[in-house]
C-alpha cells in the first residue's frame, strides 16, 4: 500500500522511516518533505496547505493512507476534505483540531470536562487585559495568544513588568499575528513539565510512553521558547502509577468531551503536562505528534506503525495488538541554525553527515534541510536535524546522540548540551 506524509520536519522524517519499515508499506510520499524524507520515500513539491492538490496526488496514486504532521493543515481542516473525497486520513477534523487551534477552546473544555488545568482569564481587549494584571497582585503568569504560534506564542512571566509586555507583544504588536486576536492569562505552575502522547479513534484510548521536550533555547532551559530543542522518552518522572492517573483523569475526559461536544476526536492526543505538587496538570493539548518527541518515540516502537495508524483512521484501534516497545530509552538532540528562534540565514552546506550516521544506535532525522548542488545538503530552516539515539540507558542515549552530534558542522550550528540531563533529577 502507498502512504503519504504531509508535512517537511523532523516528525515527518521520523513517520516516514518507520511507516517504510512496515510490510505493508509499498511506497512513501512526502509533501512536501525534505532531503532526509527523501532518502526514505518521494518527495512531492506539493505545500500542505493545498489540500486539492494534495488529494489529486492520493487519488492519482493509490494512496491508501495520508498521514498529516504539522498543525496548520489539521486546523484548516484538511482531514475533513480527505474524507469527504473518500481517501482515508489519520488525523482530527477541523472542529476536533482546534483544541490546539484555540487555547481559549481548550481551556474551556478542560474546565467543563474537569480535567486539572492552571486557572485562567480570557481578554479580546488589551486595554482589559492591562487593567487586570495592574489591579490584581503582581505574581508570576503565563500569557497566550489564542492562536497557532509556531510553539512560540506562549510567554512565561515572572512578575508584572514582564506580563504587561507580553501582553502589547501579543495584542497590540501582533508578534504571532491573528493568533494575538484573543489572549489567556493564566496561573504560572511550578514543576517539571512531561509530554504524554495517546493515539486514539474516538473510542479506544493508546497512550504512548511518556516524554520530555526541551522548549527553552539554551541550557538550564533558559533563554526563549522555541519549538522544541529536545527530548527524550520514556520520562522517568511520569511513573507507571502516575500514567494510569493522566490516562483516567486527564485523557478520558477529554475523549469524552469532544464526543459530548460533536467534535469526535480521532488522531493524536498530545497533552502538555506540568507535574506539580498536587499533581499533573494540563499545560496545553496539541492534536498531532510532537516534535521533536516523535523522533525518540519512532525510535522506540517496535510495532508496526502504518497498522496502528490506519487502524486509528478506521476506527478499530480495539482490534488490535496494543503496540510494542524498545525498553531501551532514546534521546534526541535539535541543531538549529545561528538566530534561532529569532532570524536566521538559510543555505549553509551541512557536513559530516555520513560520519554522524556511522555512530551506532542513531539515526539523523532532518528537519530544515534542502538539497543542494552536487548532492550536498544545506540548512533551510531554523532547526535542523534532530540527531535521535537508543542507548541501555538514558547517559548512554544521551553520549551516543551527541557523539553523532560532534560529527555534524555547518557555520553557525548549536545545540543544547544538557538534553536529557533533567531525567537524574
Amino acid at each position: 500500500m502507498n502512504v503519504l506524509v504531509i508535512g517537511n520536519g523532523g516528525r515527518e522524517h521520523a513517520l516516514a522511516w518507520k511507516l517504510a519499515q512496515s510490510p505493508r508499506v509499498t511506497k512513501v510520499f512526502c509533501a512536501p518533505g525534505n532531503t532526509g524524507t527523501a532518502l526514505v520515500g518521494q518527495n512531492v513539491n506539493i505545500e500542505a496547505t493545498d489540500f486539492p492538490k494534495l488529494i489529486k496526488f492520493a487519488k492519482e496514486n493509490d494512496v491508501a493512507l495520508t498521514v498529516v504532521g504539522p498543525e496548520i493543515p489539521l486546523v484548516a481542516g484538511i482531514a475533513d476534505e480527505f474524507q469527504k473525497a473518500g481517501l482515508k486520513v489519520f488525523g482530527p477534523s477541523k472542529a476536533a483540531a482546534e483544541l490546539e487551534g484555540s487555547k481559549v477552546f481548550c481551556k474551556e473544555l478542560l474546565r467543563n470536562a474537569d480535567v486539572p488545568t492552571a486557572d485562567y482569564r480570557v481578554f479580546r481587549s488589551v486595554d482589559r487585559a492591562v487593567t487586570y494584571l495592574r489591579e490584581r497582585e503582581d505574581v508570576p503568569v503565563v500569557v497566550k495568544a489564542d492562536g497557532l504560534a509556531a510553539g512560540k506564542g506562549v510567554i512565561v512571566c515572572a512578575n508584572r513588568a514582564e506580563a504587561l509586555d507580553a501582553v502589547e507583544r501579543i495584542g497590540r504588536q501582533f508578534e504571532f499575528g491573528d493568533a494575538g486576536k484573543q489572549i489567556v492569562i493564566e496561573e504560572r505552575l511550578d514543576g517539571r513539565e512531561a509530554s504524554v502522547l495517546a493515539i486514539t479513534d474516538g473510542q479506544t484510548i493508546i497512550a504512548l510512553p511518556a516524554a520530555q521536550d526541551h522548549k527553552r533555547a539554551y541550557d538550564g532551559d533558559t533563554g526563549p521558547n522555541t519549538g522544541g530543542m529536545g527530548a527524550y522518552s520514556p520520562a522517568p518522572l511520569v511513573t507507571p502509577e502516575m500514567m494510569q492517573w493522566i490516562e483516567a483523569h486527564v485523557l478520558v475526559p477529554t475523549v469524552h468531551a469532544m464526543k459530548r461536544a460533536r467534535r469526535p476526536f480521532r488522531g493524536v492526543l498530545y497533552a502538555g503536562l506540568m507535574i506539580t505538587n498536587q499533581g499533573p496538570k494540563v499545560l496545553e493539548y496539541n492534536v498531532r505528534f510532537g516534535d521533536p518527541e516523535c523522533q525518540p518515540l519512532m525510535m522506540r516502537l517496535k510495532s508496526d506503525l502504518f497498522e496502528l495508524l490506519l487502524a486509528t483512521a478506521e476506527e478499530r484501534l480495539d482490534q488490535i495488538d496494543p503496540p510494542e516497545w524498545d525498553e531501551r530509552p532514546s534521546v534526541c538532540v535539535v541543531m538549529a541554525s545561528e538566530g534561532y528562534p529569532g532570524k536566521y540565514a538559510k543555505g549553509k552546506p551541512i557536513r559530516g553527515l555520513d560520519e554522524a550516521a556511522k555512530v551506532p544506535d542513531v539515526q539523523v532525522f532532518h528537519a530544515g534541510t534542502a538539497a543542494g548542488p552536487d548532492g550536498q545538503v544545506l540548512t533551510d530552516g531554523g532547526r535542523v536535524l534532530g540527531v535521535t539515539a537508543v542507548g541501555s540507558s538514558i547517559p548512554q542515549a544521551k553520549l551516543s546522540a551527541y557523539t553523532a552530534v560532534k560529527q555534524i558542522r555547518w557555520d553557525g550550528a548549536w545545540c543544547r548540551k544538557d538534553i536529557s540531563d533533567k531525567a537524574n533529577q
